[in-house]
Parts: C-alpha cells; structure tokens; sequence
C-alpha cells in the first residue's frame, strides 16, 4: 500500500479456516449437552441420581476455571495453530475414551471421558474472536466472530435434537439401549477425529497480509512489547470491561443453566415429553443462532456496541419472564414460541459480548478478553444450575427461573453503566479508504 501504510488484503483460506473450526466447535458442544438432555435415561443406564448426571454437563464449567488463564497464554505465547489442534485433538481423544463406557456401572469412565471434553472446551471457546480479528477484514469481522459462536451454539441444538431420537428410553431394555448409546459415541468419535485431520489441514497462524489496518498495527509491534501478565492487569483495571465481564457471566450462564436443567424442567410439567424436551431445546438454540447472525451483521453495519447490548439484555429479561410464567399452562407449543423467543435474545448476545470486549480493550488481546469473558459465563453457570437445580427440584421450575429473572435483571444495570469507547473501531475507520483485495 501506498504512503508508507502496510498493505492489507483478504486470503481465501480465511473461510475454510472459519469453516473447520465451527465444525469442531459444533461436536464438542454436541458433547456438552448430550448427556443433559437425556438425564433420566442416563441416570437409568448408569444408576446415579439426575445430580450426577448434570455433573456431566457441569464438568465443562468446572473445567474450564482453572484452565482459561494457561489456555489464553498457551494461544498468546504459541499461536493460534497449536491452540486449534489441542482443541480438536482432545475433543475426539474425549469422543473414543466414552466408546469404552457403553456398559452399566462405568459412570466414572463416562465422567473422565467428559472431563477431556470438558478441556478441548477451554482450547475452543476462546478463538471466535481471535479468529475473527486475525483473518477478516474491518467490515466482517463481527459476522466472521457470530458464525464461529454459532458453530458451537449449532452443536448443542443438535445436541438437544439428535440424542432423544437417537436413544429412546426402554428401561426394561439395558441391551437395547446400550446399543443406541454406542450409535451416538462411535458416530461422534468418527466425525470428531476426520475434523482433528481437517485442522491440521487448513488451520496456519496467520494469513500473508494483514486483513485490517488494527491486525497490520498488532503485527508491526515487537514481541518484547506484550506481557501477558500485565495484559490481564490492564484488563481488570478497564472498568468498562471489569462491567461487561459480570454482566457477561450472568447472561451466558444463565444461559448454561436454562440448557442443562431444560429437560427436568420439560419433563416436570409435561410426563414422557423428552423428545419434545429436545426439540424445544433445538427451537431455543436454532433461534439463537437466528439471533447471533442478525447481531453479528448489525454491529458490522452500525457499531452501535453498547446500545445493541443493553436492548438484547432487556429483551432476553422480558423473554425469560415470559418463558418462566407460561411453562406450566398444559400447552407445549407456547414453551416452543416462549423458548423460541428466549433463545434468540440470549444466545444472540453471546458474539455480542465477545466483540464490545474486544472494541473496548483494543490492543490488549481478543483471547485474554474472551478467555476471561467465558471464565466468568462458567463460574455464573455452575452457581446458577446448582441452585436453579435445587430450587427446581424441592420447589417447582418456576422458583428456579425467577432466580435467574433477578440476576438478569442486575445484568442490565451494570450494562447500561459500562462507558463505550471504540478503541478497534476508530484505528480501522482512520483509513476504511484503503483498497483491500482478495488474494
């Protein structure tokens, strides 16, 4: 480029790298939700109690805690490569290590098989946003981070959808569904070691040229100039972000805890429903996807960060109330509309947040910001579905539901307080005349 200004341009490998990782993305919250959604035939096959069924899911929450400050190093220290292969390859170790616990009495080999899952899960959770930033140009980048959240969130609506088909429950037939079970783990295990191959494949550091004015900036400046230790400082010393990250936890683990106690709650009201358990769970995620595109595309055209947060935050508030208060009419095609409707503001806040992060903690890097963003989503989520399991459970899913309605509600205050400053945004926008080609 002309000027003295690096050149900037657009690699075709970006899609394909897009591509592998939300397929990968996809299985590995496949494997997050499938066991949740079928806890009661879990906790038949297994003979542990629904708890230790949803320690199935929580595990991934637990897991992800003490992991997310090593993983975010490891993907600021080694790149993006080596993070994408970790991430890929424990997801099918995980996949082939749960073929082995297709018999009664091996729950702990089901829950260490997970528990892999669960760390591929820290490897992946984090490089929407890195992705995003590194391949794609200034006005795709937030399209480019919503398709790859959406990968994951297509995965557990599959996950919702496939594994009540999948395995029907015929408890008086342990052989029976034993079989079914291993369709669902070696099928998963097969797809999940092809897409290992597939990052290895597709997956480079980074591209030739720079897509974006902010990325050529990044890379001009010396290594010996970024501290990961003192990124985190400056991190939580960015109120606006300290804000953001609270806010963010309460909305995404409210999320976590609706999805994993989803089939109690179904199932409490609606007797023999798990099939339609799954499905209104595949409605809510579908509609989120839904949601994650429309947001994703509107903060490329407006960049209107925080004021499309706090409308969806709002949103979600109001579609949580509603969902809470028509659960128990008798009518399962108003929680279909109700769950469609949450869905779409809740899960459509997910990239929303990844990328207001990123705008306004702009140079520090978008996997410490987004690593620290799900660290607080898990934290939130196992909390919320402890005490929204309990409260279900001695009480009625409304109890547990309004306990949600009051966090989300505290969410929305400390959303609308967080001070907005572009920082990404007005680097790109100083020179959006350049001519960025597709090479």
């Amino acid at each position: 480029a002309g000027g003295g200004r690096p050149e900037t341009r657009l690699s075709r490998r970006r899609l394909a790298v897009l591509a592998v990782f939300s397929c990968y993305s996809l299985v590995n919250a496949f494997q997050w939700i499938q066991y949740s959604i079928l806890s009661n035939v879990f906790a038949g096959f297994y003979g542990v109690s629904s708890t230790q069924v949803d320690w199935l899911s929580m595990v991934y929450m637990v897991a992800y805690v003490p992991l997310i400050l090593p993983a975010t190093w490891l993907l600021d220290a080694r790149g993006l490569r080596l993070t994408a292969l970790l991430g890929s390859g424990l997801n099918a170790l995980g996949a082939w290590l749960k073929c082995g616990s297709l018999a009664p009495g091996r729950y702990p080999l089901t829950l260490a098989a997970q528990t892999v899952c669960a760390v591929a899960q820290v490897f992946i959770l984090g490089l929407p946003s890195r992705i995003a930033s590194v391949w794609f140009g200034p006005t795709e980048v937030s399209t480019a981070c919503a398709v790859a959240v959406l990968g994951n969130q297509l995965g557990t609506a599959i996950g919702f959808l496939l594994p009540p088909v999948l395995v029907p429950n015929t408890p008086n037939d342990i052989d029976l569904m034993a079989h079914n079970i291993s369709i669902m783990f070696y099928g998963t295990a097969m797809v999940s070691t092809l897409l290992f191959f597939l990052t290895g494949v597709v997956f480079e550091e980074k591209p030739k040229y720079p897509p974006s004015h902010s990325q050529a900036v990044l890379q001009t400046m010396p290594p010996e100039d970024y501290s990961y230790k003192q990124s985190i400082i400056n991190l939580f010393k960015n109120i606006p972000f300290v804000l953001l990250l609270i806010s963010y936890g309460i909305m995404t683990g409210a999320f976590y805890s609706v999805s994993t106690l989803l089939n109690q709650m179904i199932v409490t009201h609606y007797e023999g429903e798990e099939v339609n358990a799954g499905r209104i769970g595949l409605t809510l995620v579908v509609a989120g996807m839904v949601g994650s595109i429309i947001c994703g595309l509107w903060l490329d055209y407006t960049k209107t960060y925080k004021q499309t947060t706090l409308i969806v935050y709002i949103l979600s508030f109001i579609g949580l109330l509603v969902f809470t208060f028509t659960l128990d009419l008798g009518y399962l095609i108003v929680v279909f509309v109700t769950g469609g409707v949450l869905g779409f503001f809740m899960t459509g806040y997910l990239p929303l947040g990844f990328e207001f992060a990123v705008e306004i903690t702009y140079p520090e890097s978008e996997g410490t910001s987004s690593g620290l963003l799900n660290a607080s989503a898990q934290i939130f989520g196992i909390i919320f579905t402890l005490v929204q399991g309990k409260l279900t459970t001695d009480y009625s899913p409304r109890a547990g539901n309004l306990f949600l309605c009051a966090w989300i509600f505290v969410g929305i205050i400390l959303t609308a307080l967080i001070k907005s400053d572009l920082r990404r945004h007005n680097v790109n926008s100083g020179i959006m005349n350049l001519d960025v080609k597709a090479v």
